[in-house]
């Protein structure tokens, strides 16, 4: 899907710093829109920086600093595991760029808090990359519960994955990684970042239990209890055991209710209706997600009104996600 933003009359040149499992996937997204040129991108992994080239032609640089400061470089979109973000963030600030980074934006509170403040002091126009920024979906049910003005009585999270990482995220194996991988905070964050959009204020972990493989990796059951606004939001979560991939976020009002399912498909319905789609089929699929995302990337970059996850959304995203897994580990 080609998408261009309104704003820029000509592409904005974007730097992609991580060219892994999910650098490739947004190379491809870049590519299809129209509103951004990929300049070049950087691993530290020869491997990978060959397989981007190979896939998508791109041209590689020996050296993140450089390409960063590269006059043809407006924005860097940083997608390398989240160890690794605050290096290439402060490069990044230094340098006077635009930023996208990955989430979660870190694993240590005061370290990302410290990179939150440099950011915001440099004046760094900085997102971070959560899809229901921008996603169809989540536009769509916010606003419709908004104007609802409905009671809410709860919201509902589950998710299940067959395996962990998932078939397209083989080559990272650091999310198998107890210290910074994990379905709680690949997956789960992009619904705590929704919660808080939700419900305009805090969310706070009431308790939260998880199973811990014998071998010291990720997650693979967790049980929690939530509350925002005196909403209770109850999430269950499971991997690596038989069944179809599922992620499914239900808000339940009094006279109404609204889902998401697999993330792009949304469905309302009111006492003694059925679930109704909400969206077209084009609208409810992956591409139009990323399409808006980019399209949002672009406004940020141009000075235009946007609706991505700021830095300090995201570091308020990370501190429930840690204190859910910390708590979860007390509980062992």
């Amino acid at each position: 899907m080609s998408n261009t933003s309104s704003s820029s009359a000509s592409p904005i040149g974007i730097a992609i710093i991580g060219l892994g499992t999910v650098g490739l996937r947004y190379i491809e997204q870049y590519q299809l829109h129209d509103g951004f040129e990929i300049i070049g991108g950087f691993d530290v992994s020869e491997a990978a920086a060959t397989t981007a080239q190979e896939r998508f032609g791109i041209a590689l640089s020996s050296s993140a600093e450089d390409l960063i400061k590269d006059p043809a470089v407006t924005a860097v979109y940083v997608a390398v595991p989240p160890l690794f973000h605050e290096h290439y963030v402060d490069l990044v600030v230094a340098a006077g760029k635009a930023l996208m980074c990955e989430k979660p934006l870190g694993v240590d509170d005061a370290e990302s808090a410290g990179m939150v403040e440099r950011v915001e002091a440099a004046g760094t126009r900085a997102a971070v990359n959560y899809v229901f920024g921008a996603a169809p979906s989540a536009v769509r049910l916010l606003s419709d519960v908004a104007a609802a003005g409905d009671d809410i009585h709860g919201v509902d999270l589950r998710v299940h994955f067959e395996e962990w990482p998932r078939a397209w995220q083989a080559g990272a194996g650091w999310l198998r990684d107890r210290d910074q991988g994990g379905w709680a905070r690949e997956v789960i964050s992009h619904y705590v970042f929704l919660m808080l959009r939700l419900f305009g204020g805090p969310v706070t972990v009431e308790h939260c239990a998880a199973y811990f493989p014998a071998d010291g990796t990720s997650e693979q059951r967790l049980v929690a209890l939530l509350r925002a606004d005196g909403v209770p939001i109850h999430v269950l979560g499971s991997s690596d055991s038989a069944g179809a991939d599922e992620v499914e976020f239900t808000v339940r009002g009094a006279g109404q209710s609204w889902r998401l399912t697999n993330w792009y498909q949304y469905a309302t319905t009111s006492r003694g209706g059925e679930w109704t789609p909400g969206l077209s089929d084009e609208e409810a699929a992956g591409p139009a997600a990323y399409a808006a995302q980019l399209g949002q990337l672009a406004d940020l970059v141009n000075g235009e009104p946007q609706t991505l996850a700021t830095f300090a959304e995201a570091l308020e995203v990370q501190r429930i996600v840690e204190r859910m897994l910390e708590m979860a580990a007390e509980a062992v």
